[in-house]
């Protein structure tokens, strides 16, 4: 039974909270915590010191995503984020210990934590953290958890009290709460003690996220609190931008959208306010891009090149910033009823548009930034009906009672996620390295791509960068084969580089091997091509058109320049936390970076430290910032004259 009982434990002490837990629940905690923003870091912390001292004790951690802010290298990576950090995530911050500890490998011997999705490239190195990663779809996480026999589940709520008495929000992380303790209690299995950890600045949000006071079973309100865990804003490039203004040529009016975090997706999304409000530069930058008419042909197909009229309606199992620039901008905007017959009404257009109510997104979970977090606060006060924070089981997939008005509400979907690596073949790997470490997880982007393949006019649409820098240069993200993939061949569906777009579905290997090539960057055409061709899945006689040549990034710079010099794809779409000073001092720190990893980069590197040139605009101020405008040791000298070159190169 989910919560009978009014709570009769409250608190404001963390650490009295957390031995109340210890004592009651006894020596070995099964605790399961939200992924991302809903964790309670401070209880969390103080459990694991508890537990930590005692080695008669144990804690078995169940989570996802935890986040912590970025660890700087000694150096100018440091002289650099050291402030920036201080700065945007707060002096007060709090970091999860136990994901300190293991990102180092220094977990105590009695305890264990198991996640599903890592923060990306983080936990590389940590042995234990790879050892201990399970792999699995977002929507098969509760079912598994309920096996675990859970003793404990902390959550990070709003808190609101009104004439009825109190209750909590389970706010940004209604995904797998309402999911686990729905499966436990079908089980039969005894129900976990659920911890409600109230944070003031978390914004309260009704319908399912909703939940009465007697469905936690201990209150902990601190005195004070941490900020809120922001997520800085990242500089979009231009291959980004290509890539994103193909992809909005695939969104239809009057559609679904679900997309993802990152530099891709903002370029996508700043792609459709483009189509939306600037619609003849839009058209131009993407005939730039398309002057054969590839991405042209399929846009007419399975999308539009026009403004949106209808709109679009979200169903993500994230909620990030660019949901809400697009209904700022007018796009998110088409409504949606959790009845059958208005959502028929709706599709047929036979319903009267006074009908009040009705969502225009739909997510599992939010992470972003604090504008992101006030967005939401806002539209919440001023239009209760328009966003719904609801189980990821509602979200991520099509099964169950909810099957038919699902499949309606998310007629002409379009289910955007970014890859790393994909095969001639249209497999996609999104997560782990072909020798078995994890990148980050899975999540839900096997869910998105099957629902896709199951819906009557959905689309996956995977994006992915044609190429990647590591320490031997340049390497093609496009393989002709992987020793690891999240999405398999049979699942094929549209593939988008900053070259082009490859539709898949359907298709024939020979023809996926050919789509494939059509949007890889030139330089590993041909070492594509022989690899195919010895594999017999592409005819001895194929000749890689001239078109394809083209495609380096040289002629990408070529074809949006002049949109980027006329303002509309600035590296930071949505404004940046950085200062205009460590705006010009980030790309500097890029090439700098890019250099060290190998012996060409160094040698670039030591060529521009001998001829520096010119002093670069700005670069007093940038030096000061970095405290080397008046170096003393040896060492200072160094790194001035390292930055100066980076600077004036980039200048």
């Amino acid at each position: 039974m989910i919560g009978c009982m009014p709570i009769e434990h409250r608190y404001a002490d963390t650490d009295a909270c957390a031995r109340h837990l210890v004592d009651g629940l006894g020596p070995h905690l099964r605790v399961a915590a939200p992924l991302g923003l809903g964790k309670p870091h401070g209880l969390l912390n103080a459990l694991y010191r508890l537990v930590a001292a005692d080695p008669a004790c144990s804690m078995r951690l169940y989570t996802a995503l935890s986040l912590t802010r970025p660890q700087p290298a000694p150096g100018l990576e440091r002289q650099f984020l050291g402030p920036f950090l201080e700065r945007h995530f707060g002096a007060d911050a709090v970091d999860p210990q136990y994901a300190l500890d293991q990102a180092r490998d220094a977990l105590p011997a009695n305890v264990e934590v198991h996640e599903f999705y890592l923060q990306s490239g983080a936990l590389l190195r940590s042995a234990s953290a790879q050892r201990s990663y399970i792999s699995q779809n977002y929507t098969h996480v509760a079912r598994d958890l309920a096996q675990q026999d859970i003793n404990l589940l902390v959550q990070l709520v709003a808190r609101r009290e009104g004439p009825d008495g109190v209750h909590y929000s389970l706010s940004c992380n209604p995904d797998l709460t309402l999911d686990l303790l729905r499966q436990v209690q079908q089980s039969g299995r005894p129900r976990p003690l659920c911890v409600a950890v109230v944070h003031p600045e978390l914004p309260y949000l009704g319908g399912d996220a909703e939940v009465a006071e007697a469905y936690f079973d201990v209150e902990l309100r601190p005195a004070t609190s941490p900020p809120l865990f922001a997520l800085p804003r990242a500089p979009v490039g231009l291959a980004e931008y290509a890539l994103g203004l193909h992809a909005s040529a695939l969104v239809k009016d009057g559609g679904c959208l679900q997309i993802g975090i990152g530099a891709l997706s903002d370029a996508l999304v700043k792609a459709l306010l483009l189509r939306q409000h600037d619609n003849i530069q839009w058209r131009r930058a993407l005939v730039a891009l398309d002057p054969a008419g590839a991405t042209h042909a399929l846009a007419a197909r399975l999308g539009g090149l026009a403004p949106f009229g209808a709109g679009l309606y979200g169903a993500s199992e994230m909620v990030m910033d660019g949901f809400m620039h697009l209904q700022r901008g007018g796009i998110l905007k088409r409504r949606s009823w959790d009845d059958l017959a208005l959502e028929r009404a709706a599709a047929e257009g036979r319903l009267d548009p006074a009908t009040p109510g009705g969502h225009y997104l739909r997510g599992a979970f939010f992470l972003g930034s604090r504008e992101l977090y006030a967005w939401l606060d806002a539209t919440e006060a001023a239009d209760p009906d328009a966003i719904d924070m609801c189980a990821v089981s509602n979200v991520n997939q099509l099964y169950g009672d909810h099957q038919p008005l699902a499949a309606l509400q998310r007629r002409g979907a379009r289910f955007f996620n970014t890859c790393m690596m994909a095969t001639l073949l249209g497999a996609a790997v999104s997560d782990t390295l072909e020798e078995g470490a994890v990148v980050s997880g899975v999540g839900g982007q096997y869910n998105f791509v099957a629902m896709a393949h199951e819906l009557a006019d959905g689309r996956s649409v995977l994006l992915l960068r044609a190429t990647r820098e590591n320490r031997g240069g340049i390497e093609s993200n496009i393989r002709w084969n992987y020793g690891q993939t999240t999405i398999p061949r049979h699942l094929r569906d549209i593939v988008v580089t900053e070259y082009g777009v490859a539709d898949l579905r359907g298709k024939s290997d020979g023809e996926c091997v050919e789509a494939m090539l059509s949007i890889a960057d030139a330089r590993f055409l041909d070492a594509l091509c022989a690899q195919a061709k010895a594999h017999g899945k592409l005819a001895a006689d194929f000749v890689v058109p001239p078109a394809w040549r083209r495609h380096r990034p040289e002629h990408l710079h070529e074809a949006l320049a002049p949109f980027r010099h006329k303002g509309l794809l600035p590296a930071f779409p949505f404004g940046s936390d950085f200062t205009a000073v460590e705006q010009r001092l980030l790309p500097a720190l890029a090439w700098l970076k890019s250099c060290s990893g190998n012996w060409r980069g160094r040698w670039r590197l030591l060529g521009a430290m001998v001829r520096p040139g010119d002093a670069a605009d700005g670069e007093g101020e940038a030096l000061a910032r970095m405290g080397l405008d008046a170096p003393r040791r040896l060492a200072d000298h160094l790194q001035r004259r390292l930055l100066q070159a980076a600077l004036r190169r980039q200048s």
